[in-house]
């Protein structure tokens, strides 16, 4: 383990890095934003500019990179998250916030991108499972730091923006000190909607529709926390409480779908999630005990799904389509979450903050409804053709990049 991680050991710190940031300002920018009294609209927007610009970034950053080189465009892009959150402080206007995130979406795209090309470089066949777990617990480890760093400064002051934009800063520091030379391109996503859906059209619909629920999670729950009366330590812990849910339910769940037709667990978790968002709709925080465990058990399956569709469509796929068919899902995945705050923040507008998860739950009734229909359509492939299910980061931070270290891509 230790000759697997030292030659990237830098570009993990990078990551530590720059998730930290990424988990501090998504909890920070929605607080902040009632604490100004802006509308749960503005709130919405916020978040979906952010998606719509990570989004174009997986697009837009390899081109960039082509032209001028990994390391200046790591450079620019990690001055712009730095720059971002300075803005936020500066600026205080809703429009001029919706602009700002959208800055920051495509820069933290584009960085994860190029850290994680690095990354890939440095790995081998045999070395990419470890390398891909390590990745996974220095992410979920830095997120959540992140996270519980705002309930130690004033959400209505500059400081913690301040604080964010030094912790994005730090981030180039071990990357531009490190001697790893520059790796190959990054990869460019091939996207073919048609062939995907033709393919698996309970991994494309299911797809989009996990984007949707982590993106009415990711942006909106910050949101929700501030109108029941969570304290920033508490929903930091709400927050905290979901992620370690789906980290610890997405081998357990991925286990048992390659031992089965996997659209049965696809349904299992979308019944959970069903009976979860129900009771947290119905019975909200007055208990905190029972809160906080609604809240793991609905982590079980809103980040594991996202998983269980990548494995699901790779059961449809060539091997050497892996890397193809996993970027194409994850660009679905991005049009999802465009879509997620606009839908769940007009929930919370007219029911409250109740709505979000009745929106959750609606969308996790349509996931397992079509799953079901897909099953009375088709059989499942062969066993002994499917590959083993791989768990994926249960972070926002999904770009096409990440497909490569995938164990499954060296197959």
């Amino acid at each position: 383990m230790k000759s697997t991680i030292a030659p990237v050991a830098a570009l993990l710190v990078s990551t530590f890095f720059m998730l930290m940031a990424g988990g501090l300002s998504g909890y920070l920018i929605p607080l902040r934003a009632v604490a100004e009294g802006w509308s749960t609209l503005t709130v919405s927007l916020i978040a979906t500019s952010y998606a719509v610009a990570f989004t174009t970034s997986c697009i837009v950053t390899p081109r960039l990179v082509r032209r001028v080189g990994h390391v200046r465009v790591f450079g620019v892009l990690t001055t712009l998250m730095a720059m971002s959150m300075l803005l936020h402080a500066l600026v205080v206007h809703p429009v001029a916030w919706v602009m700002i995130r959208a800055i920051a979406g495509f820069s933290i795209a584009g960085g994860y991108m190029v850290v994680e090309s690095w990354l890939n470089e440095k790995v081998t066949n045999e070395s990419r499972g470890a390398l891909f777990s390590v990745y996974m617990v220095v992410s979920m480890a830095a997120l959540t730091a992140g996270q519980f760093v705002v309930p130690l400064g004033p959400v209505s002051g500059p400081t913690l923006f301040m604080v964010c934009a030094l912790v994005y800063s730090m981030a180039i520091v071990p990357t531009a000190l490190s001697s790893a030379s520059s790796p190959k391109p990054l990869t460019e996503v091939k996207f073919d909607v048609r062939r995907l859906f033709r393919r698996s059209p309970a991994a494309v619909v299911g797809t989009f529709l996990a984007g949707f629920i982590a993106s009415a999670w990711n942006g909106l729950a910050p949101l929700y926390a501030s109108l029941t009366g969570l304290s920033t330590l508490e929903g930091a812990s709400m927050l905290a409480a979901a992620m370690i849910g789906g980290a610890i339910f997405q081998y357990p769940l991925g286990r048992a779908s390659d031992r089965m037709d996997r659209r049965r667990v696809m349904i299992f978790a979308g019944c959970v999630g069903i009976a979860t968002s129900a009771a947290i709709t119905l019975v909200g925080v007055e208990n905190r005990a029972t809160f906080f465990i609604a809240m793991f058990l609905l982590g079980t399956v809103l980040f594991p799904i996202y998983s269980l569709n990548v494995a699901h469509a790779n059961d449809h796929a060539e091997a050497h389509e892996f890397v193809e068919v996993s970027s194409g899902l994850m660009l679905i995945y991005g049009v999802g979450t465009m879509a997620g705050p606009l839908f769940a923040g007009a929930a919370i507008d007219v029911f409250g903050p109740a709505g979000l998860f009745a929106t959750i739950g609606l969308v996790f009734l349509a996931y397992a409804l079509y799953t079901v229909w897909r099953m009375s359509q088709r059989a499942m492939p062969p066993m002994a053709s499917r590959p083993d299910f791989q768990a994926i980061l249960p972070t926002p931070v999904q770009t096409p990049q990440t497909a490569d270290l995938d164990p499954r891509s060296d197959r």
